[in-house]
Parts: structure tokens; C-alpha cells; sequence
């Protein structure tokens, strides 16, 4: 039986998130092939054992946590090994055994970012999903567009600030700025989730909505409005080096909100209505895939991804990369496979197998 440590929970601002998607990954995963540890991460990075019960962490109207019991998880002293050891609450330690594959469900710096995707490495750990150069690029929205546009992918048209940036050049930037016209979004190059994002609408929300994006990173995007149907697809690994596999297209539908924030994703279910398929002409679709799956490979990606985009009057904008996620039943990534004909726990067969298989 192959054994599987499920990283979950974690330090960023979508601790939560990655919880629900643990409860997902905890149903779905096939018990006769695969047996689970459940590793969750605390929001101050205690690597702790949780029982494997996906009850604790679904979703409801406040979002689940990895609470601290006391336990710690210590990974292998060195690359000769794959056991993993437990320290119980009362100081006592056992072994966990090996662990033949690690599959990161993290979302957000310390996770999706190619934090735990570089120690795994070091350690010679096989794990699920894209490496370390994939994960940081995609999880840097400043520099995911820059990589995109410099092999001909359209994205929105974006300014870059940084704290000393803003307070030195600040009179240059706003006309930068300006320049995009109104509205703009401001977010976080490095969170997701929507997490620290705001529509400015008048320039005099400017300043607050930069200093919102600041309290989540050190580099913050302005980003012009682009109007267009929000639709989205889901992008598999190759196998044996075949060509990345790209699902049909979903699409978002937001309803009484002004854009896709982190409540209309997770927490209010009339917010936005996720439509899958979405209706798109063989046409629209076969482009939409073939520019999702070039934005996979210039990011160098592997195992998944789910890549966003606008389809405007003119064709489709890529809006951003995720390389972990959403992973619930009823995410977007899994079920555009599922109307794909992938069901949601031969998806997660599929991505642990692309990470045994993976060679880093």
C-alpha cells in the first residue's frame, strides 16, 4: 500500500482554505491503494498529527483550523531516509514509518510558494505537484506575467510597486497608474484567494487599497479592469512527457458582488454560480486550452495547475496560474475534470502517481 503524507493548513492567509481541501483529498483518496497520514500545519508552522477524519475540516460558515494537540511531526534526518517520526504531546516519540510520496494541499506563501516543495527536495522526498521554480514563479502574480507575456501570452496590463518604490517614485507611479484608467484591482503579488484585493473605482481609493494589499506582501500589483467572462480550466501533467492534459471550461457567473472575492468564493453560496462546462464554441474552447497549456509549460509546470482568464471581445487574457488549487468536491479544478470524464478520486489518484513518477 503506498503511503501518503498530506500537508495541510500552514501559515498564510489561507490556512483555512487548505483545510477544506484536505477534507476533500481525506474522502476521496482510494484506501485500497493508498493509506493517509494526515499532517496539518498550524498558523504558527507546527507540523502536528491530525486524525484522518475529513468531518474536522469541511467547510461550514466558519472555516476550519489545524488546532494544536500537542504532537510534532519531524521529517527524515537526511535523504538516506523516508521515515517520518512522531513526538507525542507527552514527549514520548515513535516512528510514523516511510512515507513513499508527500502531497502539499497548501495554499499560499510557506506552501504553494516553493517553500515545502524546496526542503522535500533536499530531503529527496517524491511529492505531488509543480517544483520549486513553478511554484514561486506562479505564486508571484508580478512575475507570472511577466514570464507569460515574454512568450507572446496576453495578460492584463499591470504596474509593480513596492514599499520603497511607493514612497520614493510615487508622483511617476501614479501616472503609471493612472494611465490604466478606471477601475483598476489591487492586490498582493503572493497571496491568493483574493485575499487583500480591492476594486478602485475612484483614485481616491488608491492609497487604501495599496496599503491593504501591503499588510499581505512586499510587492503589490495594479492591475487594469479587464471586461470580459471569467472563465477557467484545469491543466494535468503529461504522462512519460506527452503534452499537458487541459480539461473543458468552467466559467464564473458573479452575482451582487462588484468581483470574485475570498466571501463569494468560499463563504456565500449566492455570490457566484460556477458553471461547467462552460458555454464555449469548439473554436473558443480548443484555444483556450492550447494558450493554458503553453502557460503551464513556460512556468515550467508539473503535476496541475488551474489557469484563470478573462474572454474578451478581442480573445481570451490570462489572468493568473494556480498551481495548487482549490480542491473541494465542487472547486472548479476538479470539477472540470469530472465533466471531462475524470471523477474526483481517479483525479486524485492520477496526481499521486505524477508524483511518484516525478523525477526533480
Amino acid at each position: 500500500m503506498i503511503r501518503v503524507a498530506l500537508l495541510f493548513g500552514g501559515r498564510s492567509s489561507e490556512h483555512g482554505i487548505s483545510c477544506v481541501t484536505a477534507a476533500g483529498v481525506l474522502s476521496a483518496l482510494d484506501r485500497e491503494r493508498f493509506e493517509v497520514v494526515p499532517i496539518g500545519i498550524t498558523r504558527d508552522g507546527a507540523w502536528t498529527l491530525q486524525p484522518d477524519d475529513p468531518e474536522l475540516f469541511g467547510l461550514r460558515a466558519e472555516l476550519p483550523t489545524v488546532l494544536d494537540n500537542g504532537s510534532r511531526v519531524r521529517l527524515p534526518e537526511s535523504a538516506a531516509s523516508r521515515e517520518f517520526t512522531l513526538v507525542h504531546a507527552d514527549g514520548s516519540v515513535s516512528s510514523l514509518g516511510e512515507i513513499d510520496v508527500c502531497f502539499p494541499i497548501l495554499h499560499g506563501r510557506f506552501g504553494e510558494d516553493g517553500t515545502v516543495q524546496g526542503a522535500l527536495e533536499l530531503l529527496g522526498l517524491p511529492y505531488v505537484g509543480n517544483g520549486v521554480l513553478a511554484s514561486a514563479l506562479a505564486m508571484d502574480k508580478h512575475m507570472t506575467k511577466t514570464v507569460l507575456a515574454a512568450v507572446g501570452i496576453e495578460v492584463a496590463p499591470w504596474v509593480a510597486l513596492t514599499p520603497h518604490g511607493w514612497r520614493d517614485d510615487r508622483a511617476s507611479l501614479e501616472d503609471r497608474i493612472r494611465a490604466l484608467g478606471l477601475p483598476v484591482f489591487v492586490k498582493p503579488s503572493r497571496a491568493g484567494s483574493s485575499v487583500g484585493v480591492t476594486k478602485v473605482t475612484d483614485w481616491s481609493q488608491l492609497e487604501i487599497a495599496v496599503d491593504i494589499a501591503f499588510a499581505e506582501d512586499t510587492t503589490v500589483l495594479v492591475e487594469a479592469a479587464i471586461a470580459g467572462r471569467e472563465v477557467e480550466c484545469a491543466v494535468l501533467e503529461g504522462r512519460a512527457s506527452a503534452s499537458p492534459r487541459v480539461s473543458v471550461a468552467g466559467e464564473i457567473v458573479v452575482t451582487g458582488r462588484d468581483f470574485y472575492d475570498f466571501e463569494a468564493k468560499y463563504l456565500d453560496p449566492d455570490a457566484a454560480e460556477l458553471i461547467c462546462p462552460a458555454p464555449l464554441d469548439a473554436g473558443e474552447l480548443g484555444e483556450m486550452q492550447r494558450i493554458a497549456a503553453e502557460a503551464f509549460t513556460a512556468i515550467g509546470g508539473a503535476g496541475l495547475a488551474r489557469v484563470d482568464f478573462f474572454l474578451t471581445e478581442h480573445g481570451f487574457v490570462v489572468n493568473e496560474i494556480n498551481t495548487m488549487p482549490g480542491f473541494t468536491p465542487i472547486s472548479m479544478f476538479p470539477s472540470c475534470w469530472q465533466a471531462s470524464g475524470l471523477s474526483y478520486p481517479e483525479l486524485i489518484t492520477e496526481l499521486v502517481e505524477l508524483g511518484l513518477a516525478a523525477s526533480r
